[in-house]
């Protein structure tokens, strides 16, 4: 199953490519659910050459102190026998490294071109792919050495720094710890060993690597570690024998190296039992079919988290929007739709789909009866103000049955007061209606990406209102004054009737203007106006629906259709500008979404081939 491997291998890259691997977020990423290997070991452990003897080539810089400053990479490809080997660094896209001494060196600039000529240390890494029909496909990350003591030109933390970047690596729990010790040291000191059981207390993602084994003490050896007696871990220890200095000044090549290594532990009485199971080149497959074996384990996880992930990038795609069309009629029609979103927000709010359409008829069941009722009619309906009008209205000559005249006059001047309840229901009904576009244009997700359009499309909304209110003003206060020029004709009629039911007609008509009679005029008049307050408490709201509520759902946006028709290219570009971030994101998520799909359906197919 060495396309499994190739597999992560491309999806790493991609995640890479596309700044996907979870560095700055707290959420897992399709990176970090990838298994894959991460070197660790103390600064001399042999850790370089151990990759070395796995690639088989001599491509890592080598110095004293801390030579690995940034955390490698590195991806290895097996590629038909008889190809040519070469090298690619995803820092510099389509250049082929076939001399793999320009790889060193490459990765020794690359290095000092993230910290300086310095000794200081950074955990950007570098990503490096080779491609070799002597390896097996597998990813490694080889990290910076640990070390004890910070030396001239380095910080005082790059102790703790190198260790912090140690453990962002190996506490992940799909990261396989290749734990690199010397044979030559005491175990019991390995950097490598100590900070893998702190991460990893059961060994069950740590591999023993024990180095140098060629060049312990006479009389000593390392049989203990290698058969697990001295230190058990889940997997057996493997050994190898690294290229000796002299051997790398005189460039012994990698399969001179790999066949001495052989013949070391075949032919050493002490490790001849277990040399089927010791090197460079066994190391290599073991780590290889390991990795495949964990890989095929998260599979099911992976998947899940890929669908998770494609579901949420999804989801914010759609908040961010569609990208821009280019030409002028597609401009229009993107606007238009939007619009029409919006408007259909907006009638969603009134028809009670959404909230806020409720406010409006509060106003007419509560606020507009309790203004009415509020409404004073003392000034008018006073003694003094009766006697006032109705002597007035008799002019020279006193009336004979009933004084008509000063009748209309305290009934009008009584009407008139209800204009403000009415014209108040009017504005009250207008701020509702500036909260319901404020709202829908909150809600339509379209106009958040374009911020020139929301501004023009409230602005025309509001206008619109504006518009509406004052003919709804106009067509309520006409009601209120129909009631003040015509007067209900039953009321007049019921009049002279009083003078038989309740009256002495022998007396003086000069007695119909003591205070009983006023008071009762009086009293005949509060009826008559409340009986028109009840009625106009039904017909005020049907002239405010009919004038604002149903033509702002009816042709809300229509006054800004018609400019819109005759706007030219530039106007329409201007309205349709995004905020550059925005659209920089949306591209970001359409590709890193590519990657997810794709992966999904290439681990899909693999996961279904098993």
């Amino acid at each position: 199953m060495e396309n499994l491997i190739s597999l992560v291998n491309k999806i790493q890259r991609a995640c890479t490519a596309l700044g996907d691997h979870g560095e700055a977020s707290a959420l897992p990423t399709l990176w970090d659910s990838l298994p894959a290997i991460a070197v660790v070991g103390g600064q001399s452990s042999g850790k370089s050459s151990v990759l070395e003897s796995v690639v088989g080539k001599d491509f890592l810089p080598r110095g004293s102190g801390i030579v690995t400053r940034r955390p490698l990479v590195l991806q290895l490809h097996k590629i038909e026998e008889g190809s040519r080997e070469y090298a690619e660094f995803l820092h510099l896209p389509r250049k082929r490294f076939t001399d793999f001494v320009a790889v060193r060196k490459e990765i020794s600039d690359e290095t000092d071109r993230e910290t300086g000529r310095s000794k200081q240390i950074s955990t950007v890494p570098i990503h490096l792919s080779i491609y070799s029909p002597n390896v097996v496909n597998l990813t490694l990350v080889d990290l910076p050495g640990l070390t004890k003591v910070a030396v001239e030109g380095q910080s005082d933390s790059i102790v703790q720094d190198i260790e912090n970047m140690v453990r962002s690596y190996i506490e992940k729990p799909n990261c396989i710890i290749l734990a690199i010790s010397p044979a030559n040291q005491d175990l019991a000191t390995s950097d490598a060993i100590k900070i893998s059981r702190e991460v990893d207390p059961t060994g069950e993602r740590t591999i023993g690597v024990l180095t140098k084994i060629d060049l312990m003490d006479k009389g000593t050896d390392a049989v203990e570690i290698l058969e697990g007696r001295a230190f058990k871990l889940k997997f057996p220890w493997i050994g190898v024998v690294n290229r000796s200095q002299q051997d790398i000044n005189k460039n012994v090549d990698m399969i001179a190296a790999r066949r001495r290594e052989r013949e070391y532990f075949a032919s050493t009485p002490e490790y001849r039992h277990l040399a089927h199971r010791m090197g460079s080149e066994h190391l290599a497959k073991m780590l290889s079919k390991h990795l495949e074996t964990v890989i095929k384990s998260k599979i099911p996880g992976i998947q899940s988290l890929i669908s998770k992930t494609i579901a949420e990038l999804e989801s914010e795609l759609t908040r961010l929007g569609k990208p821009v069309a280019t030409d002028a009629g597609g401009k229009l029609y993107a606007i238009m739709e939007i619009c029409r979103t919006f408007d259909q927000i907006f009638k969603e709010h009134l028809d009670g789909i959404r909230p806020g359409g409720d406010k409006i008829y509060n106003v007419f069941d509560n606020q507009l009866p309790a203004a009415l009722k509020r409404l004073q009619f003392d000034k008018q309906l006073s003694m003094e103000n009766i006697r006032k009008l109705i002597t007035e209205a008799d002019g020279y000559q006193p009336h004979l049955i009933a004084p008509e005249q000063g009748y209309r006059r305290l009934i009008e001047s009584s009407l008139t007061t209800i204009r403000g309840p009415a014209d108040a229901a009017v504005d009250a009904i207008h701020s509702l209606l500036k909260d319901l576009v404020r709202k829908a244009v909150s809600e339509t997700l379209e106009l958040k990406q374009y911020p020139g359009l929301r501004v023009e499309v409230s602005a025309a909304a509001i206008e619109s209102l504006e518009r509406m209110r004052e003919e709804s003003r106009k067509a309520t206060l006409l009601l209120v004054d129909m009631e003040c020029g015509y007067l209900t004709v039953d009321f007049f009629r019921k009049l002279p009737q009083e003078v038989d039911k309740g009256g002495n007609p022998t007396h003086s008509i000069f007695d119909r203007y003591n205070d009983s009679y006023l008071r009762r005029i009086g009293t005949t008049i509060l009826s008559y106006v409340n009986m028109v307050c009840a009625s106009l408490r039904h017909a005020i709201p049907k002239s405010i629906v009919y004038c604002q509520v149903r033509e702002a759902k009816r042709s809300l946006l229509d006054h800004f259709f018609t400019d819109l028709g005759k706007m030219d290219p530039k106007r329409l570009s201007a309205l349709l500008n995004e905020d550059p971030e925005v659209m920089e994101r949306r591209s970001a998520l359409a590709k890193r979404l590519e990657l997810y799909r794709s992966a999904q359906d290439e681990i899909d197919a693999v996961a279904w081939s098993k």
